[in-house]
């Protein structure tokens, strides 16, 4: 007799049960396996997460630091490198950016009051041995520990050089426009009477001239010319407050063909007086067919006088100041060189830099370089210094030539 086939329904436990996937190492292997694919696919996760955040870290145009909770660099972004490669490093301490030669943080070290909990924003001024000094904006922020951990601290780093001297740029020139208007003022009440002592001197000398009287009576003899200074001396005043009043006047910003040797001798004209008593020499040689140049006359004024006078005040005593102008190829040059005390090799590189003076407290706020360096790049040209100590320095104005 045949035997026939039963199928009977197993269900799932019962199936466990008889393969032993409930007791035996299989089962085991399976779940270790499960969790390899899980532990695999969240480092997949974390490793993208770490890639994401990372690119976002290096896409920051500041300079971002990462303290630990002792005040050490943990992490920084490719920006830091850029202007504090060593004080940046790994494993650096927040002394070496923020409180050099300190042992310990002062108060209002950013780094050491992020690390207390607080939220700090300030500005540094970073000024290396040899280089551009640069301003930043720095802000520090706490970030807290999990479970207890202490905190660290997040710190931005932000170059706001470019911003600081269009600040201080802004403001010399808010104090020249203020200086021009008074300057204004008192050339004009100086004018009213200047013009009325010119007026009767002149009046007198035609009387001398006209009644022959006058001029046969001995005590008289030196009238005439005494009255010739008088005139000279006048028409020579009004011609310095006439300079005055156009270095004085507001530019509007306008640019035009200016010719360099008429705004030289308008200048001229107001710091001749300063070398007669200082017992400077002034030469001068100008181009006579110097081709003109395309510029703001009151900026081109301001450039010819700062420069004119950093040369007299580098003199002490007696000595020469070289005014010269003339071409090469489309370019016009404009020199100016001293025999004053020179310039270090160390300050060469600073006298650009707002607020970088090497004159007594007093003398100088060390704008005059500065502003004169950014008229002159805002206009298309270049200014170069050529410099010994104890033997003088030349500075030389390249603008292009106006193309008619």
């Amino acid at each position: 007799m045949e035997k026939i086939a039963i199928r009977t329904k197993i269900d799932e436990s019962s199936l466990e049960r008889l393969l032993g996937l409930d007791s035996s190492k299989i089962g085991f292997y399976a779940e270790v396996k499960q969790k390899i694919y899980e532990l695999e696919a969240a480092n997949l996760g974390l490793r993208s997460k770490s890639s994401e955040l990372q690119a976002m870290f290096d896409s920051i145009s500041d300079g971002v630091v990462v303290y630990d909770n002792r005040g050490i660099v943990q992490h920084r972004n490719h920006i830091c490198p850029r202007y504090f490669p060593q004080q940046t490093l790994p494993g650096s301490s927040c002394s070496e950016l923020f409180h050099t030669g300190l042992r310990s943080s002062p108060l209002e070290c950013p780094v050491g009051r992020a690390l207390a909990g607080e939220r700090v924003e300030l500005s540094i001024v970073s000024q290396p041995v040899s280089g551009k000094t640069r301003y930043f904006d720095v802000t520090a922020t706490p970030i807290e520990g999990n479970k207890g951990m202490k905190n660290r601290a997040l710190v931005f780093l932000r170059d706001v050089t470019e911003k600081r001297q269009q600040e201080l740029n802004l403001m010399q020139s808010e104090k020249l426009s203020s200086i021009g208007v008074l300057a204004a003022g008192v050339a004009h009440e100086i004018n009213n009477p200047l013009s009325s002592v010119a007026g009767y001197a002149e009046a007198l000398l035609r009387r001398f001239n006209d009644e022959q009287t006058l001029a046969e009576d001995p005590r008289f003899d030196v009238f005439p010319k005494y009255l010739q200074v008088i005139i000279r001396e006048s028409y020579r005043c009004k011609g310095i407050i006439d300079s005055l009043l156009s270095f004085s006047r507001k530019s509007d910003g306008s640019f035009s063909s200016i010719n360099l040797n008429e705004i030289l001798r308008e200048v001229l004209e107001l710091v001749r007086h300063k070398s007669r008593y200082e017992k400077v020499d002034i030469q001068l040689s100008l181009q006579e067919d110097l081709p003109d140049v395309l510029g703001d006359p009151s900026g081109l004024r301001q450039i010819c006088m700062n420069l004119l006078m950093n040369a007299h005040q580098a003199i002490h005593g007696s000595g020469v100041v070289e005014i010269s102008t003339s071409t090469h190829g489309p370019t016009v040059l404009f020199q100016i060189r001293d025999t004053g005390c020179g310039i270090s090799k160390d300050d060469i590189d600073q006298i650009w830099d707002p607020f970088f003076t090497t004159k007594e407290v007093g003398q100088g706020l060390g704008l005059g370089l500065a502003v004169t360096y950014n008229i002159v790049k805002r206009h298309g040209g270049d200014i170069t210094v050529e410099s010994q100590q104890g033997t003088g320095s030349k500075f030389t104005v390249r603008m292009p030539v106006c193309q008619k």
